[in-house]
């Protein structure tokens, strides 16, 4: 049986290497180059009278026949623009047609969507405006081999098929679209092989259709549902304009979800007690709802929570009965933008008295932002026990007392190796991040700098010397406080420093020059201090022009304020005795007659050699340049 397997074997390579595709094959493709306005080069390839099977992005069966048949057509990242021509759909043996990643723009043919062999459909990442009308095989009763389609991120805009016909479909995404109106009711009836259903990022409005509670097979669901499979490891549907409520018996069934993503939409009513059943999720992000009413105690049931976002919610009440510190996987909680009110252990917004102590248990902790709260009293010494803590955040506070040095013995801030290594858990810090510039800037998985934000808190004392150890830091704010004494030099030491604010502070002393070594600098402020002397004007600190105000015994060209003579260029101070000096000033005369008398000599060689004006001379060993001589004269 092996020797009749291995002689079958040989018998299809042989035949695929001389077999071609048919003429039908070749139009069909000539066609859809035709349609192209940019072809990425496919001309080359693609001419009439070659075998298409050798076409660039083209792949052929392999058959005992003189013909082969066209099965892939694998088109991705080319820089196509035009049309979809609808002959591609009527290539009888295609199975896998992959044109994403384009610019191609109109609409989607119904030949293509209605192909009697196409298993996978990928057209992701384009510029397509519309679906077509099915074509009428689907009036027949035929089911669709189709088991992938892929249309997102492109802009469709119509209501979104209930694709009829498709009984084989596994997996459709229609993410990050311009889809409106209802979410069709019968997808599980129409597309009963359903398993991964994708319609996030489009502009859907009404309820939540309780149809999809009845996919059976349904595993990954990002869009909505109130009535859902208990197999369901992922509901994600965030950005879209839906509404509902969570019903405490439908979210009892979701026993295995690992993902419940329903933030930025429109749904209200509270968390349900039945969320601390749920002991797989791992990440919970409601953010940016109208959701109301306490947090439940049981949530600190769920102890495989990472990440908890409920931000920009309506929520209330104390959480004295949530126990934070049970979840120990927990990297990312953001409570932000809420009605809470007392005092109570939780970490984000609206916190009253001192850091509470509780966060110190919380040993995988990487990311603590405790901005725009009401803290107060010292930073704890424990906060150096946060061994992975590469991210803190505690500006504007009403924090105390003096920079500690616990704080400078944290080891993610200072290795200069997490600068560039620092690895961000797959489920954690999933957060919308928000800028004036861009409204939505979504989960990069690198978004957040290692950084130390002390801004705006009512800190006093000295810059600790021990900053300069921080050499992983690459964003310092130490604003807005009462901080004074000089810029320690080794503020200097941390080279990988781009953001640096020392404003608003009563820092008083130089700027140490060796600031413009800092050369990845891309915000300096040291306004409104008590700074003195001239300014740096080398290096990195050449480019910033407005960050220095505020300082009147300052000077330099950035200012009004110009220095004197004796200011303008800083030089560190001599030792020398007056005999030195005048020995020295010798000295540099002497070089200086001797610079003058080879000055003199070459311009008696040039002459005789006839050199050109510019320069240029074929020898370049007989030919010497005495600019660097020139420089150390004028310094003398």
């Amino acid at each position: 049986m092996s020797i009749l397997c291995l002689v079958l074997v040989l018998m299809l390579s042989s035949a695929s290497s001389t077999s071609c595709c048919t003429e039908h094959e070749n139009n069909c493709l000539l066609q859809f180059l035709a349609g192209l306005s940019q072809d990425g080069g496919l001309a080359a390839s693609w001419r009439l009278g070659t075998d298409c099977c050798s076409w660039e992005g083209i792949t052929c069966s392999s058959m005992v026949s003189k013909d082969a048949m066209v099965t892939d057509v694998l088109l991705a990242s080319k820089r196509l623009e035009g049309s979809i021509s609808p002959a591609l759909g009527r290539l009888p043996g295609l199975l896998r047609l992959n044109l994403s990643h384009n610019s191609l723009s109109g609409g989607l043919p119904s030949e293509v969507m209605s192909s009697g062999s196409i298993i996978i459909l990928d057209v992701s990442f384009n510029s397509l405006g519309r679906i077509l009308p099915l074509s009428p095989p689907l009036t027949t009763g035929l089911k669709l081999p189709l088991q992938v389609l892929n249309i997102s991120s492109n802009k469709f805009s119509t209501e979104l098929p209930s694709l009829d016909g498709m009984a084989h479909l596994i997996t459709l995404s229609a993410s990050n679209n311009r889809f409106s109106g209802h979410i069709p009711t019968n997808f599980c009836t129409n597309l009963p092989s359903l398993a991964v259903l994708e319609l996030s990022y489009n502009q859907f409005s009404g309820s939540i259709p309780p149809g999809l509670g009845n996919c059976s097979r349904l595993r990954v669901l990002k869009t909505n549902s109130s009535m859902l499979s208990t197999s369901i490891e992922c509901l994600s549907f965030p950005n879209n304009n839906l509404h509902g409520t969570l019903e405490g018996e439908n979210v009892i069934k979701l026993g295995k979800l690992a993902t419940l993503d329903l933030g930025e939409n429109n749904f209200s009513g509270n968390i349900p007690e039945s969320i601390g059943q749920l002991n797989r999720l791992e990440e919970l992000l409601l953010n940016n709802n109208k959701m109301y009413g306490g947090i439940p105690s049981t949530l600190s049931n769920c102890t495989s929570l990472i990440t908890i976002n409920l931000r920009s919610n309506n929520f209330s009440g104390e959480l004295v009965n949530v126990n934070f510190s049970n979840l120990p996987n927990l990297k990312a909680l953001d409570l932000l933008w809420n009605n809470f009110s007392g005092s109570f252990p939780n970490c984000l917004l609206l916190i009253y008295g001192k850091i509470p102590r509780w966060l110190s248990k919380l040993s995988s902790l990487e990311m603590l932002i405790l901005n725009r709260n009401q803290l107060t009293g010292p930073i704890p010494d424990w906060i150096s026990s946060l061994n992975f803590l590469f991210y803190l955040d505690i500006s504007n506070n009403n924090l105390t007392g003096e920079i500690p040095t616990a704080l400078v013995q944290m080891p993610m801030l200072r290795s200069e190796k997490s600068a560039v290594q620092v690895q961000l858990h797959p489920r954690a810090f999933q957060l919308p991040i928000y800028s004036l510039t861009s409204l939505l800037q979504y989960r990069k998985a690198n978004a957040f700098p290692i950084m130390l934000d002390l801004g705006s808190n009512k800190f006093t004392g000295l810059i600790p010397p021990e900053i300069g150890q921080l050499k992983g830091l690459l964003e310092l704010n130490l604003s807005a406080n009462k901080l004074y004494g000089d810029i320690p030099q080794s503020i200097c030491n941390l080279t990988n420093l781009l953001t640096l604010d020392l404003s608003s502070n009563k820092l008083s002393g130089t700027i140490p020059a060796a600031l413009k070594n800092l050369n990845f600098l891309t915000r300096f402020n040291i306004s409104y201090n008590d700074l003195e002397g001239p300014i740096p004007t080398e290096g990195q600190l050449s480019t910033f022009t407005d960050c220095f105000i505020g300082n009147p015994k300052l000077c330099g060209p950035m200012l009004s304020h110009r220095c004197s003579s004796a200011k303008a260029v800083p030089a560190p101070a001599s030792t020398l005795s007056t005999g030195e000096f005048s020995d020295k000033v010798i000295f540099g005369i002497t070089v200086g007659l001797f610079f003058a008398l080879g000055v003199l000599l070459d311009q008696m060689v040039f002459s005789r050699m006839n050199i050109p004006d510019d320069g240029h001379y074929s020898n370049p060993s007989k030919f010497r340049v005495n600019l660097p001589l020139l420089e150390l004269v004028c310094t003398l």
